[in-house]
Formats: C-alpha cells, sequence, structure tokens
C-alpha cells in the first residue's frame, strides 16, 4: 500500500500533466524517503568530511573573470562551514535588466555608479605641520563639491588649505579625508564588464553591498547574487541564505570534481539557519548552542560547561547520541528509537486461550480432590 503524500507534495504532484511524469515523481519520492531512526546527521558529517580530504587547498582560482580571484577549496567550505561574517574575497555577479544589458555602453554606465571613488583616489592629500595645515589638491568635480562644504577652508588655485588646532587634529582629518567616499558604492573596489551566456553584458564586481547594488536602476534584482551569505540574509531573508549556502557548497564540491548528494547539504543548510540566523558549525554556534551539557562538554571547553552546569543546576534529558555514548546507554538511533514494539494480530485470541487452559486445569484439579 502507498504510503498517504504529504500535502506539499501532493501539490507539486497535481501540477504535472502526464500520468508517466507522476509516477516517476511518486517513485523518486518514495526512494528519497528515510528510515525512522537513521543517524542521518551522522552520515551527512561522513559524507561531507571525506571527500573533504580530497579536496586542494588552493585557495583561489580565476574562475570567469581574470582579473577576480575567486576562493575555492577546501579553504571556502570551512569558510561556508565556518560562517564566516566576511570571506576572503567577495564577489557579486550582478546582472542587468533588458534595458541596459544589451551594449557595453550601457553596461559601464552602471559600472561607474558601482566603483567606489575615495578622496585619495582622486587627490593629493599632504599636511604642513609647521603651520597645522591640511593642504588637498584635486580638480575632481565631486572632490572640490565636497571641500568647499568643509567650514574654514580656503582656497589657492587648485589647492584646498585646511587650518588646524594642533598636530594631532591635523593627522586626524588627513585620516578622515582620505577615507572619505565621494561618490560609487561602500566596499565595491572595482567592476569588470563581461558577456554572459553569448548574449548580454554583466557586471562581476570587486567586494560586495547586495543592498545598495540591488537599489541602482538597471540592476536584474532577481538573478544578482554574492557570494556573501550574510549580506544575503541581511537582504533577501534566512531562506535566500540557506540557499546560498547549498548553492556554494555544491559548486566548490563540483569544481573539485566530487559527488556529494545534495541532500546532505540540504541538511546542513537547514540546521545552520534552523534558528533564523546562520550559525557556524562550531563551538561559537550549533555544538555550544545543544540543549545537552555533555554533549557540549564532550566537543570543546569540557570544563567550562560543566561548571556552569553545576552553578546554575542544569539538567541533561539525555535526548542526543553523544551523552548517551558517555553515560553507557543505547543510543537513540536506529533500533535505540524503538522501546517496545508489538504487533497485536499475533496475540489475538491467545490470552482468552490461556484462560480456558487454567481453568480446565483448576476444574480437573478439584474434581480429583473430590475424589480423594
Amino acid at each position: 500500500m502507498d504510503l498517504e503524500l504529504p500535502s506539499s507534495i501532493q501539490e507539486k504532484l497535481d501540477g504535472f500533466k502526464s500520468e508517466k511524469d507522476k509516477k516517476a515523481f511518486v517513485e523518486a519520492y518514495h526512494k528519497a524517503l528515510i528510515t525512522p531512526g537513521e543517524a542521518v546527521g551522522t552520515i551527512a558529517a561522513q559524507s561531507i568530511g571525506e571527500p573533504g580530504t580530497q579536496m586542494t587547498l588552493r585557495t583561489f582560482h580565476y574562475a570567469g573573470v581574470v582579473e577576480l580571484s575567486v576562493p575555492l577549496g577546501l579553504p571556502r567550505l570551512i569558510e561556508i562551514i565556518d560562517a564566516k561574517r566576511s570571506p576572503k574575497n567577495s564577489i557579486t555577479a550582478i546582472y542587468l535588466d533588458e534595458e541596459h544589458n544589451k551594449t557595453k555602453k550601457d553596461a559601464d554606465e552602471i559600472a561607474q555608479q558601482l566603483r567606489e571613488v575615495l578622496m585619495k583616489d582622486v587627490s593629493e592629500v599632504h599636511v604642513r605641520l609647521s603651520k597645522n595645515q591640511v593642504v588637498v589638491k584635486t580638480n575632481d568635480v565631486d572632490a572640490v563639491e565636497f571641500l568647499k562644504s568643509i567650514e574654514g577652508v580656503s582656497k589657492w588655485g587648485d589647492e584646498f588649505v585646511i587650518e588646524c588646532e594642533t598636530p594631532s587634529e591635523v593627522q586626524k582629518i588627513k585620516n578622515r579625508l582620505s577615507k572619505k567616499r565621494l561618490r560609487g558604492i561602500k566596499d565595491i573596489r572595482r567592476a569588470f564588464i563581461r558577456k554572459s551566456g553569448g548574449e548580454e553584458y554583466m557586471i562581476y564586481a570587486e567586494g560586495s553591498n547586495l543592498k545598495q547594488i540591488m537599489a541602482i536602476p538597471g540592476v536584474d534584482k532577481i538573478r544578482t547574487t554574492t557570494n556573501d551569505i550574510f549580506q544575503i540574509a541581511e537582504t533577501l531573508g534566512v531562506e535566500a541564505a540557506r540557499n546560498a549556502i547549498i548553492e556554494e557548497a555544491m559548486k566548490v564540491l563540483a569544481d573539485q570534481n566530487l559527488e556529494v548528494d545534495v541532500r546532505h547539504i540540504m541538511l546542513l543548510a537547514d540546521r545552520m539557519t534552523a534558528t533564523g540566523e546562520i550559525q557556524a558549525v562550531g563551538r561559537q554556534g550549533i555544538s555550544g548552542s545543544k540543549g545537552s551539557v555533555l554533549a557540549r562538554a564532550a566537543f570543546e571547553e569540557t570544563e567550562k560547561h560543566i561548571l556552569n552546569a553545576a552553578l546554575y543546576g542544569e539538567i541533561d534529558p539525555l535526548a542526543g547520541v553523544a551523552e548517551n555514548i558517555i553515560i553507557g546507554q543505547p543510543i537513540p538511533v536506529g533500533t535505540g528509537t524503538v522501546e517496545l514494539a508489538v504487533k497485536p494480530e499475533l496475540f489475538a485470541g491467545k490470552g482468552e486461550g490461556k484462560k480456558e487452559k487454567k481453568k480446565k486445569k483448576d476444574e480437573e484439579k478439584r474434581e480429583v480432590d473430590l475424589d480423594d
């Protein structure tokens, strides 16, 4: 007898038109089902960890864009699993809408809006410590406009002079001016135009600032993405971040020609985002936030966890695997999940038979006693 399909699977099944497709989908669904009590976490950990030992240790690879180095291999996989807030080399793939992706000129106009331009990029900033002055020499329109807005600034030719009271103030103002952003998007250092699929122009940007990039007219918000998972979570939500973890991990493994079932990566991504925020797989995240004291202590920082548990009077429910191994109990996996299994049909009528036999024996005994 077929198992009853969940409503979400039934909805997808209703979307198929041909009976052949429906049958294939149901077969694939039944094949994907997991036996209750299966140690899916351990299998996923082994399935990801074993190929991880065969991965290259080279950190960067020039893929797609010669000028941009894309982080790949084991370092990138560790970066994803450890949920690093800022990846070593963040890259944004910016797709353009139909109005702007036809010509290189239109794409270049958007690329110019993206590139972050600082004061130090378009001007010379130096100091005159003897006079407590900061001198800025520039012809850039945005730089000139900003310098004019500063109180107490004087202009000599193409030089702007800012008077200060102390030498320390001179240094502070010089540093602040050098880092002043005049135009472009914060953290977008460079932008390169490339053809995607031979038909449309797109932009690869070194750096990542998804929220501001999506606000630029002409950018296709649906397809534009970044390898910075935290920015995806902040901009598009935790579900998008979960998909990004799966996509990024599978991309890294595929690049190394390693085949890992996507369900193992999906389980990892689900667990990393189950709380509504991205958690690392480690003592600062998943392992450090387990409900079991013994499981936390078995992973790292043993003394700290046991002392805190004693101080706060914590109780361990002994619901997981590690804690039951520690105290020598059967683990709640596989047959360990079953406490008692009974098939009522095997015992149907047997109880009644025993009662009748006992009654018959009692009657025979009574008859013997009477004869005596």
